[in-house]
């Protein structure tokens, strides 16, 4: 694998491009509006910083969202967030042509309902084979510092991208005193933990060869006709992410079933004949449901159910006839 790349663009014109890409789609806030109003100023100095060397990162404001579990989100500064974006850019011209095909999060032409697609597509080939499912303990607290340099030092060969890469890494800690983690909320970090967990990839291509593999996120499935083969993968998978990536296997998520049994994956129950949403998630768009954003949660039931699911989640209209009746 080649590790020489193109130099990144710190001009003032790529850091436009950045706030531009940054701001699409975003609700107005009072800092993007601040920002905004000092628009100028605030890409003129951000580009004298990174031309010079004394870009910092500023410090996260951090908050808590309960939705299928807890997490921590953590926010930085506009001008960081600007940066964010133009390592992203840069990073997923470098690497988003080396990833499998079958990684499915955070890429162009790919996404949750696609992942879940292809999965479904895997089982309906071989409904007779086993699947092991699982995903990593934790895995944004966990992604080590040292790790996700050395793998991004490479590819990367610029000087000065690497030192705008470390300061983003150093500027956040899932523990004190410690060198691990990356902030969920970091666009920067749906990058790295593709890059990180293509090593996982990777292996599982090149050393596993399993009979069909695909991974969304940290989730990921193993598709092999004989068991003893499966849990022998997994003996090898979890000693390779323990001793090389320093992550460990969730166990609350960890199974092997047969496929035709069906399996719970990525928030949807996937049989090859058909899928459906689990109950967990019946719950949240019973909870969530609004007047502006039925079309998408009906769009969401239609993907995810064949004829006899499409029955069983008629609630979401009678839901939203309750909502309209208030």
């Amino acid at each position: 694998m080649s590790g020489k790349v193109a130099s990144i663009d710190l001009s003032l014109e790529n850091l436009w491009r950045s706030w531009c890409a940054y701001k699409k789609g975003k609700e107005s806030s009072h800092a993007l509006d601040q920002f905004r109003f000092h628009l100028e100023a605030e890409l003129f100095n951000l580009y004298k910083d990174l031309k010079d060397g004394n870009y910092h990162h500023g410090s996260y404001r951090r908050f808590i969202v309960c939705d299928n579990k807890r997490r921590e989100i953590s926010v930085t500064a506009m001008r960081d967030r600007v940066v964010h974006r133009l390592l992203y850019d840069y990073l997923v011209a470098i690497y988003d042509k080396t990833f499998l095909y079958d990684v499915w999060s955070c890429r162009k032409d790919k996404g949750l309902v696609a992942g879940i697609e292809r999965t479904q597509q895997f089982f309906r080939s071989f409904p007779a084979a086993y699947v092991w499912r699982s995903d990593i303990q934790k895995f944004f607290d966990s992604v080590d510092h040292q790790v996700l340099l050395r793998i991004l030092s490479f590819r990367v060969k610029d000087e000065q991208a690497l030192s705008i890469l470390r300061e983003i890494i150093a500027s956040y800690s899932s523990k004190p005193m410690t060198k691990v983690g990356i902030p969920i909320g970091n666009l920067t970090s749906q990058i790295f933990a593709n890059i990180y967990l293509h090593e996982l990839d990777h292996f599982i291509k090149h050393s596993i060869k399993p009979l069909r593999y695909l991974r969304y996120g940290d989730d990921f499935i193993l598709l092999e006709k004989d068991l003893h083969k499966l849990k022998h993968y997994k003996d090898q998978i979890t000693r390779f992410l323990e001793n090389d990536l320093h992550l460990k296997i969730n166990t609350k998520n960890d199974v092997i079933r047969k496929i035709k049994q069906g399996l719970k994956f990525l928030g949807v129950v996937i049989y090859p004949g058909g899928r459906k949403l689990n109950r967990r998630n019946e719950k949240r768009i019973s909870r969530n449901l609004e007047i502006n954003n039925i079309s998408s949660y009906w769009g969401l039931v239609q993907k995810h159910g064949n004829i006899k699911g499409k029955k069983l989640f008629a609630w979401v209209m009678w839901v939203m006839l309750d909502k309209l009746s208030l």
